[in-house]
């Protein structure tokens, strides 16, 4: 391609409101265009680059048994209801509907879709395992998008549906669909982890998100520092062996804390360590109201208070909530006395607890000297607690560290949650009508171009890896008026495409510091430079990762070519 036949409209600038590296260089190389908040067009080089990321994700997922199709993007609200999605998928939900009044949701997700497509065309057991996937534009109305494609409002994504009549032959597709995720990311060059999740708005058990490491990552990653272990801080369990602590055998008294409404303001003040606290939080369970205590140097999860409770929604009470039911604000509550209609459950650190203080419920006011059992009960301790960094890994190897990471992609073991709630029912072997059993699998396709870009890129621009490069070859003709320049560059552009090279041709009339500051910020792997030696049969050579120069025979090229890209591919 010529590139004076081709939109790349680079930037100078930084844009004022990109805020990480990718958004930047994106936008600044002529590969993407904002046309509203959290929507992007694609320029011709950011396509060239979702289709090199496309072409990876169809070779392994063909590989891996799946078969593509196209499902709509506009469904309607029937199958939504269905599965009891249309009222807890929440806000993100771009809902519609049409000149006759019928509700429809743009697709954030496929599940409803696929399962009622599958329902209607397999009744028997003898047609599964199937797995269908498709690539295509999804629609989530946030709240906030940012940092450009990492989270937007429109964008590109791979999702399939795997389909069984057991678990086993799950297991096993869910097996091959990490194995394929992997393969992916590892082609796109990522440094990433396959780390445990939570299922989110999905629903099902057992699942892994793939996380690109990057300090701009708006997830946290727990690792241990001696195995593979990995999980999303929200699943990270907690295996701390706590020491028992004594209790002083005082009764439990009444202190004044005004203004004291924090955990460590109320330990300063009462001269206590936070390790002698409970923070008790009040949530709203399923729409019933639950007292959850934890450790006063410690944070409550709330994903691990749902699974706990296999709940379908937990939120933290609003303060007028918090007021209806314990008659008081936050930054007073406490386990003691509380209302028989609230249940109160505990982190297992609690347990161990001697003398606690904790709030009264009574504004301002605390109590010390409070034992479990003698003061207040707990109906129920589990792992209620965000894991911390030092705490030992779950797996039994070394302590917990924490890295941040962009999510990529998903998979689920989504077991018979839609099947059963949309009636996706197959004949077994002895005749009888059973839920098909489900996985799903999604990649961030668009976010992926992101992820990549956010971790190849220097100070001159972005640097593609050799098989996601838009083009694999930069020819610049130094000076247009310079007729045997122009025809060099014209011979070598023949050649070289012939030789099935992605070239780009930078013909336009340009100064060539203008030329080369392109160049470096578009990142293709390899320019060839046609200058004053053309004359003499000799280019220029420089290999973008490494910044490596090489003077060059035209009649070498292609041998040097092949060992450049060689070398590449082996980095």
């Amino acid at each position: 391609m010529k590139q004076s036949q081709t939109l790349i409209p680079t930037l100078r600038e930084v844009p004022a409101d990109a805020d990480v590296k990718s958004h930047q260089l994106l936008l600044r190389a002529g590969f993407i265009r904002q046309n509203t908040s959290g929507i992007y067009s694609f320029l011709p080089l950011g396509r060239k680059v979702l289709q090199k990321v496309e072409a990876i994700v169809r070779e392994e997922m063909d590989a891996a048994g799946g078969v593509e199709m196209l499902m709509p993007a506009l469904q309607q609200a029937e199958l939504w209801q269905e599965s009891g999605r249309w009222a807890s998928y929440g806000p993100e939900l771009m809902r519609m509907t049409d000149r006759h009044n019928r509700e429809f949701a743009l697709g954030a997700t496929h599940e409803e879709m696929v399962t009622s497509l599958i329902r209607d065309e397999i009744k028997s057991y003898k047609r599964l395992p199937l797995t269908v996937y498709q690539i295509q534009s999804k629609f989530r109305d946030e709240k906030r998008p940012r940092f450009g494609l990492l989270r937007g409002r429109e964008f590109l994504m791979k999702d399939a549906y795997s389909f069984h009549s057991d678990q086993k032959s799950l297991d096993e597709a869910y097996d091959l669909m990490v194995t394929a995720y992997s393969n992916i990311f590892r082609r796109c060059g990522l440094n990433f982890r396959a780390v445990l999740a939570d299922s989110g708005a999905i629903g099902g058990k057992d699942n892994h998100e793939f996380m690109v490491l990057s300090e701009i990552g708006e997830d946290t990653i727990a690792y241990s520092d001696s195995s593979d272990y990995a999980a999303n801080l929200e699943m990270a369990a907690v295996t701390v062996e706590y020491e028992q602590r004594k209790h002083s055998g005082q009764k439990m008294a009444r202190i004044e804390t005004p203004d004291k409404k924090s955990i460590a303001d109320v330990a300063d003040f009462l001269q206590v360590d936070q390790q002698e606290t409970v923070k008790s939080m009040l949530f709203i369970v399923d729409e019933k109201p639950v007292l959850v205590l934890v450790r006063g140097d410690h944070e409550v999860n709330d994903i691990k208070v749902k699974n706990v409770m296999n709940a379908k929604v937990v939120e933290l009470a609003t303060p007028e909530e918090t007021v209806k039911w314990l008659g008081v604000n936050v930054g007073s509550i406490g386990p003691v006395q509380v209302p028989e209609s609230i249940e109160v459950i505990a982190d297992n650190a609690v347990k161990f607890l001697g003398d606690i203080v904790c709030g009264a419920n009574e504004e301002g006011t605390h109590y010390k000297h409070v034992q479990l059992d003698r003061d207040f009960s707990v109906k129920k301790f589990d792992d209620l607690r965000f894991v911390i960094e030092g705490d030992p890994s779950p797996d039994g190897n070394g302590t917990i560290q924490f890295a941040k990471g962009i999510e990529v992609g998903h998979v689920f073991k989504l077991g018979t949650v839609y099947s059963e709630a949309m009636n996706a029912t197959i004949l077994d072997e002895n005749g009888r009508a059973k839920p098909m059993i489900m996985g799903c699998y999604g990649i961030g396709v668009s976010r992926t171009v992101a992820a990549i870009a956010e971790q190849f890129n220097d100070d001159n621009g972005l640097v593609w890896p050799v098989n996601i490069a838009p083009y694999n070859l930069h020819i610049i003709a130094v000076n247009m008026k310079d007729e045997t320049q122009v025809q060099v560059s014209e011979e070598l552009y023949k050649l070289l495409t012939d030789y099935r090279y992605n070239v780009l041709l930078d013909d336009r009339t340009e100064r060539v510091g203008v030329k080369f500051a392109d160049s470096d910020l578009i990142g293709l792997p390899v320019r060839i430079t046609v200058g004053k030696k053309a004359s003499e049969g000799i280019v220029e050579v420089k290999i973008r990762k490494t910044g490596e120069t090489y003077e060059v025979q035209k009649e070498e090229l292609t041998d040097k070519l092949q060992d450049i890209f060689r070398q590449l591919s082996n980095i």
